[in-house]
């Protein structure tokens, strides 16, 4: 009797104890974090674009290249102060070839090539009327001759496709492409490209301009294009200038130069799309319509021309180019901004580029 009390007393105290109940373990999930600042956009890049105008070497800037490191001249480190520098070699390089049926012939050696880098100029647009002055053959030369110096060129080559590529480069992280065409009419229909045919690429065939300029929106951040156009002894756009430019900035051109007319020519906004007509004779073999020439810069960020300057020169009686000072120059500056006022262009952009497909 007692043995049994005794384990109902061990029972019943065994029951009423609280059981032991083991602590929570630590969390291993540690609290959501705060979302991540998005990554900011890298600052935008302002690009100092430089263009002059018709560069040879014949007569008295033939002399030039006996030294091709001095051939510019003091306007050289102008030249060279840019991201890019551009100029319209308007010359073959060569010493083969017939002359063609026209009346003014102009060819140089490679020794060109060397005044051209020395001076600080990157590239060249070879879009012109002199550029088969001594046929295919002299065209070829030319082209072997560029090629063998690696020195960029554009706006001619040894097909269609290849006259109407752009040259493409980047500059400080910004992919650009250049395109040049001619829309002088001499011998334009016989010095056109063909499937297997060299030659330069024209504006006439203003389809395939308009396609090749579309085709470089889609591969590079800014679009330039440097024509060959105009009336010569004309300070004034003509009317297939303008009409020509308008199609180039419709397709996505960004910024629009050229020369031709031995002339200046007015500059300002097609839309958003800045244009300067005409950068008149830079390194010239003699007598022209003007001596008056200049070096046009242009401030790019983005697709957008955000500052210009106008730099007023004189071609010299050595013929090279040299920048003027003083009241020759505020004239001359005056004289610039007022060519405006027959093309067509506003001093101001308008509207925003479109955005790249």
């Amino acid at each position: 009797m007692r043995l049994g009390l005794l384990v109902l007393i061990l029972g019943l105290a065994g029951c009423s104890a609280t059981p032991a109940v083991p602590s929570p373990a630590p969390s291993s999930i540690a609290p959501p974090a705060s979302p991540a600042a998005p990554p900011s956009a890298p600052a935008p890049v302002d690009l100092r674009l430089t263009f002059a105008g018709d560069v040879h070497f014949m007569d008295r800037t033939a002399a030039l290249l006996k030294n091709p490191a001095t051939a510019f001249g003091p306007i050289a480190p102008t030249l060279a102060d840019a991201d890019l520098t551009i100029v319209n070699l308007e010359t073959a390089i060569t010493s083969r070839g017939e002359p063609e049926p026209k009346t003014y012939h102009f060819r140089t050696t490679p020794a060109a090539i060397d005044a051209l880098k020395a001076a600080g100029i990157d590239a060249v647009s070879i879009a012109n009327n002199h550029t088969l002055d001594y046929g295919r053959a002299g065209l070829l030369d030319t082209l072997d001759a560029l090629s063998a110096a690696s020195y960029p060129a554009f706006g001619a080559g040894r097909n269609a496709d290849q006259a109407y590529a752009p040259w493409i480069t980047t500059v400080r992280g910004v992919r650009i492409a250049v395109l040049g065409f001619s829309q002088v009419n001499e011998l334009a229909s016989s010095w056109a490209p063909g499937p297997d045919r060299p030659g330069v690429a024209m504006a006439f065939d203003t389809t395939r301009a308009v396609a090749a300029v579309t085709a470089a929106r889609r591969q590079a951040d800014l679009v330039i294009v440097f024509n060959h156009w105009g009336d010569e002894a004309s300070s004034c756009a003509n009317s297939a200038q303008k009409n020509f430019a308008g199609k180039l900035a419709a397709a996505g051109a960004d910024v629009i130069v050229g020369a031709h007319a031995h002339t200046l020519q007015g500059s300002g906004w097609l839309g958003s799309t800045f244009v300067a007509y005409g950068m008149a004779n830079f390194l010239w073999y003699g007598t022209s319509k003007s001596t008056e020439t200049g070096v046009l810069r242009l401030t790019v960020r983005g697709r957008s021309v955000v500052d210009t300057e106008f730099l007023p020169a004189v071609v010299s009686d050595t013929g090279q180019p040299k920048l003027l000072t003083g009241p020759a120059a505020t004239r001359l500056s005056q004289r610039y901004a007022s060519l405006r006022t027959c093309t067509d262009l506003s001093p101001a952009p308008s509207g925003s580029p479109a955005q790249t497909p």
